[in-house]
């Protein structure tokens, strides 16, 4: 099994994003899987123009040059994409969101009836790629990912994708901290690793898994009392 990894937090390696992704590529590593990881922010990736001339001139082909044409090509040879993405503003980051305005090269501009539904067929014959989020958020609630959890499967049904899981955990830049303070976290980085293994062994994310992933580590209460102390001594500090 061949994965694409695209992790679009500006934080890149040092992030809650990264420390979630890399722990699940970790396993599905040992499970066998070749990895290839891009950090998106290092990339040079232009907005859509909505030009629609890969579609309709040079097809399969954007007329703009930039690394979205090898992102493309790799994107092509996958197995399974990885969208890794912190929560920014109810979705994912601006720099996710042009990555996948710029696959439209990957389908066709006619329209077919799939599953009752208008979609582009690809322009390529392949089997559907797999898809997996992989996102934090800054707030405790899971329901914060709701937006850009149907993105995303959205995206996939438009671009002939199988949506086959999620690794959402709330607080996810706080998690290594947690362990540091010897909360029980454990289990979760297990749960994490092991999501990457269901994956590769079974082309899919148990619901299980999911759940432990994005379990409760603190009382949402005692967080934010801790959250707003430790931001308002940050700004008394720099006054």
């Amino acid at each position: 099994m061949k994965i694409l990894a695209l992790n679009s937090s500006p934080r890149k390696a040092r992030g809650g994003t990264s420390i979630l992704l890399n722990t699940f590529l970790e396993g599905a590593k040992e499970a066998g899987a070749k990895i290839d990881l891009l950090y998106v922010y290092d990339l040079e990736i232009k907005p859509c123009q909505g030009c629609f001339l890969c579609w309709v001139k040079t097809p399969g082909v954007c007329v703009q040059k930039d690394d979205m044409e090898d992102l493309l090509a790799k994107w092509q040879k996958a197995d399974v994409l990885v969208l890794a993405t912190p929560v920014f503003v109810d979705g994912m980051t601006s720099t996710m969101k042009a990555v996948l305005d710029r696959s439209i090269p990957l389908v066709q501009p006619f329209f077919e009836i799939r599953d009752d539904h208008c979609r582009h067929p690809p322009l390529h014959a392949r089997k559907p790629i797999k898809v997996v989020l992989v996102s934090v958020s800054g707030f405790t609630e899971l329901d914060n990912f709701d937006p850009l959890l149907y993105h995303v499967k959205g995206f996939c049904k438009n671009l002939n994708g199988e949506f086959a899981g999620a690794i959402l955990r709330p607080l996810g830049a706080q998690l290594e901290g947690f362990k540091r303070i010897g909360l029980p976290v454990e289990d979760i980085f297990d749960a994490i690793k092991q999501a990457g293994k269901e994956l590769v062994q079974m082309g899919m994310i148990s619901s299980k898994t999911q759940k432990t992933i994005s379990r409760e580590i603190v009382p949402r209460e005692e967080y934010v009392k801790r959250l707003n102390a430790s931001f308002q001594q940050q700004i008394d500090a720099n006054k």
